[in-house]
């Protein structure tokens, strides 16, 4: 089984983010950039499985520019055997990325596609619900948990209501949850074998993909800075404050 793992490229988790002075984005200068921790997660799934005896080939692919090889060739220290980078533009949609993937997905033809849930940069969550509209894939988003048998997946995935449990059948795409493992660190001597992994770099204009905007960012500013929180002495004053100041009560 071939396992397809789309990745980005983002600001590391544990870097303050600074907006520009013109509000026009986040500055990016000499930040650090790693590979989306939800992403992260995919990648150690398909290792997971590939330990297992259940697939024997994976695939990281990324849609970004030439600085994405960096986050590309983590994936492959990691355990990935491959890699694939679609030279676009760092800001493209997630509707545009969906196509583009879907390309890949038509060269590739994989039995299993895995996305993070989600960016921690734009947030949206919609990449990989996009793209299993585009292919007509089945799919199973949030997992928290995994079993293949049989060209059949039981996936368990966190919903507002607790856990559901499905069974899909492959191939089909998967989104990961937080809860459906703890990523591995790459040790020293795959990171130096990495960099004999293949990697294969193709254009937009190859895999017959139109680049369109739907939206436009306007201006881009950080949250208003919160109040701090004040202690009261009885449940009486709460009762009263949240009454008459923040008129939360009737």
């Amino acid at each position: 089984m071939k396992i397809l793992c789309a990745i980005k490229r983002v600001v590391d988790a544990n870097v303050n983010v600074v907006v520009k002075n013109d509000g026009s984005g986040i500055d990016l200068t000499n930040v650090k950039m790693s590979v989306n921790p939800f992403c992260e997660i995919g990648v150690e799934q398909a290792i997971q499985l590939k330990e297992a005896g259940i697939a024997d080939e994976i695939v990281a692919v990324c849609v970004g520019s030439a600085k994405t090889q960096e986050q590309v060739r983590v994936c492959l220290a990691l355990g990935a055997d491959r890699g694939i980078i679609v030279d676009a533009p760092d800001d493209l949609e997630p509707l545009t990325i969906a196509k583009i993937l879907k390309a890949v997905y038509t060269k590739e033809q994989p039995q299993l596609v895995i996305f993070g849930k989600q960016s921690i940069d734009g947030d949206n969550s919609q990449t990989g619900q996009m793209f299993a509209a585009l292919t007509d894939l089945p799919q199973a988003t949030f997992a928290s948990d995994l079993s293949i048998s049989d060209s059949l997946a039981t996936v368990v995935r966190e919903v507002d209501g607790g856990l559901q449990t499905l069974q899909v059948p492959l191939p089909m795409v998967l989104t990961t949850d937080l809860r459906l493992n703890v990523p591995r660190f790459a040790s020293l001597k795959n990171i130096m074998m990495s960099k004999r992994k293949q990697i294969d770099i193709f254009s937009v204009e190859e895999l017959g993909v139109l680049l369109e905007r739907h939206t436009e960012t306007l201006r881009v500013d950080r949250p208003p800075a919160r109040t701090a929180g004040i202690v009261v002495d009885s449940i009486d004053e709460l009762v009263s404050k949240l009454r008459n100041e923040a008129k939360v009560l009737p």
